[in-house]
């Protein structure tokens, strides 16, 4: 099987988290458009959380090509493995989930905890991944967080999953059984009143490592695939369009599905599940791997360095598009209003200004939330996540 030197190919793919998170910042933010366009183009918008599926199969796809070939079932290996993960994902999560509570500690805004009773209980629910089994709590303290849990189940699991693959070629049986798992889960608790734990299959399915696995194991199977077969090709086919028009053909067909009661996109149609779950997957690994092995125009947007550089800092702006950073700057920006307002008052002007509009607002935030995680990610992410690898934390540091 030929070796591929994975960092001929980061940029662009790192480009592509920049692309999914923004995706699920318009999904977030589409309500604010209402009125001022066709409903059917705000519907479009509101599917854009197929972000969050380009992240699953993204992860997939780089666990499988950096663990695949060299992971062993072993104490040292998994402390190392876990090691690389923590210093990945957590510091960032644990200080923003902090900064959470804090927030909340101080604005009583009761969607950080919503009905849980206890704040600090929440806390380490939040900061031991547990939350995101609860669909009661899935929202609570980092909102999107809960995506993290998903991720974490696939983290842990990837080794036994490369071991089953390798030893027993049951690759798609995984999928089925871990599926199955979801449903038995379901069928236990949907009727325990216990904050949703497992409360009924649509959570399950759209918020779980076991209704999601299917787009992880995606990732996985062209990960592989690259593995084998190299990134030379003889064929003129454009996957990376054609991955990219099939998205959005995902995205169109779920904007046109009924939305079910209590839910608040066509995702949640037991024909959206289907669509975002199983279809929507194989066009992102379409796109990927013509990004891998064409040189398209696309690709050269997503590799350049400034894209890049949104792409490294995209894990914070996907933790901090929704809830108390951009509550404080959409705060900051009501009273810069207001204070416009008064200075024209004062000089008598009837001018407009450049805080009234609620889409304009929205595109400072854009902005502002983009600064401040470019500089969380060179000052605080990156620092602590080469600390942590170069540290003795799980296992020591190899000696030279």
């Amino acid at each position: 099987m030929p070796r591929i030197d994975l960092k001929n190919y980061i940029p662009a793919l790192t480009g592509v988290r920049a692309l999914a998170a923004y995706l699920v910042f318009i999904s977030h933010y589409a309500y604010i458009f209402d009125g001022g366009m066709p409903h059917a183009i705000q519907r479009f918008f509101n599917e854009f959380h197929i972000g969050v599926t380009i992240f699953f199969v993204l992860s997939g796809f780089l666990i499988a090509f950096r663990y695949f070939d060299n992971f062993h079932l072993t104490g040292d290996w998994f402390k190392q493995y876990l090691k690389n993960r923590v210093a990945r994902i957590y510091p960032m999560y644990f200080l923003l989930t902090g900064g959470a509570f804090i927030y909340y500690f101080f604005t009583r805004e009761p969607v950080i905890v919503g009905k849980f009773p206890s704040a600090i209980g929440l806390f380490f629910m939040h900061i031991t991944f547990v939350r995101g089994f609860f669909h009661e709590l899935n929202f609570t303290g980092i909102g999107p967080g809960w995506s993290l849990t998903v991720e974490e189940c696939f983290y842990f699991s990837a080794p036994i999953v490369f071991f089953i693959i390798k030893k027993y070629n049951k690759f798609y049986l995984q999928i089925c059984s871990i599926t199955a798992f979801g449903f038995l889960m379901v069928l236990i608790f949907r009727n325990v009143d216990w904050y949703g734990f497992f409360g009924n299959f649509t959570f399950m399915m759209l918020y779980t490592y076991f209704g999601r696995c299917f787009e992880f194991f995606v990732g996985i199977k062209l990960a592989l695939y690259v593995r084998q077969h190299g990134v030379e090709r003889t064929n003129g086919i454009r996957f990376t369009y054609i991955g990219f028009a099939g998205i959005f053909v995902c995205v169109a067909a779920m904007s046109r599905f009924t939305i079910p009661m209590g839910w608040s996109a066509g995702l949640h149609n037991p024909l959206g599940i289907v669509t975002n779950n199983y279809v929507l997957p194989i066009f992102i690994a379409m796109f990927f791997y013509g990004l891998i092995t064409e040189g398209s125009n696309l690709r050269k947007v997503l590799a350049n360095p400034f894209v890049e550089l949104l792409g490294k800092s995209s894990y914070i702006f996907y933790l901090v598009h929704l809830g108390y950073m951009y509550n404080m700057i959409h705060h900051t920006f009501n009273w810069l209003n207001d204070q416009a307002f008064l200075l024209y008052d004062k000089w008598t002007l009837d001018w407009h200004s450049p805080f009234e509009s609620d889409s304009l607002n929205l595109l400072y935030a854009f902005i502002v939330l983009n600064c401040i995680s470019i500089l969380l990610f060179k000052f605080i992410e990156e620092p602590l996540n080469h600390y942590i690898r170069r540290s003795n934390f799980l296992i020591n540091k190899p000696t030279t």
